[in-house]
């Protein structure tokens, strides 16, 4: 999801009784009927009513329906509407993080690496392969740009990239607590992630590299083999 798409389904839970009805459903063990999230919280029927499906509509919960008293049959009467937490996750973070992706690759790598992979390939090959993933979604579009559809995957991902003078520049980088405490690592990680996302779209004849300056990124994309030195 898009972040204003996250930031907007946040939001319903700005509303006291909103919140407290999620918290509630989010709570229980099964799923919960709109009479027991009333007695529960002490709310009029009619408002818990429009507040549990304000919160099925902006996705953090979900319905199903069952009769509560396990009959069936004529006579069993109307299934139950009942609410639960929804399976969707949610993240927003300004600037944009990216911890569960370093995530992902770092347990990637270490399968490798328990597998007998040497652990600095391993690690490469992990990020490389997750940026591919990443970026065979997203291919190029008809006649667009390497670099401009480079930029375009990047700024997904959250890395704010600006593209001038034929250099992507990216503002934000994604890993930024564990690249001030885990440098190297983390930056050699973003390369090849970044390289990895490339390759994957179909982006030809683009390169990453490292390019430490301050309060960005440590990479930089241009079209090319990267600057030596």
């Amino acid at each position: 999801m898009h972040l204003g798409e996250q930031a907007a389904s946040i939001g319903a839970l700005a509303d006291d009784t909103r919140r407290a009805l999620y918290a509630y459903v989010a709570a229980q063990p099964d799923p919960v009927g709109r009479e027991q999230a009333a007695a529960a919280l002490g709310i009029a029927q009619h408002n818990v009513n429009f507040h549990l499906d304000r919160l099925v509509d902006e996705g953090l919960l979900e319905v199903e329906y069952r009769r509560l008293s396990g009959r069936t049959g004529p006579g069993a009467g109307r299934p139950s509407k009942l609410y639960r937490r929804s399976r969707r996750e949610y993240a927003v973070s300004l600037p944009e993080r990216r911890y569960d992706l370093a995530g992902g690759i770092l347990a990637a790598a270490v399968e490798l690496a328990a597998g007998g992979v040497d652990l600095p390939e391993a690690l490469r090959a992990a990020a490389h392969q997750e940026g591919r993933a990443l970026g065979s979604a997203e291919p190029v579009r008809g006649e667009e740009d390497a670099l401009a559809a480079t930029a375009r995957l990047l700024a997904a991902q959250g890395y704010e990239p600006h593209l001038a003078d034929g250099v992507v520049s990216l503002t934000n980088c994604p890993f930024d607590a564990l690249a001030q405490k885990h440098t190297a690592l983390v930056c050699g990680l973003n390369k090849d992630f970044v390289e990895g996302l490339a390759v994957g779209s179909g982006c030809a004849g683009v390169s990453a590299s490292l390019e430490p300056e301050p309060d960005r990124c440590c990479v930089k994309v241009r079209a090319g083999d990267p600057p030596r030195g």
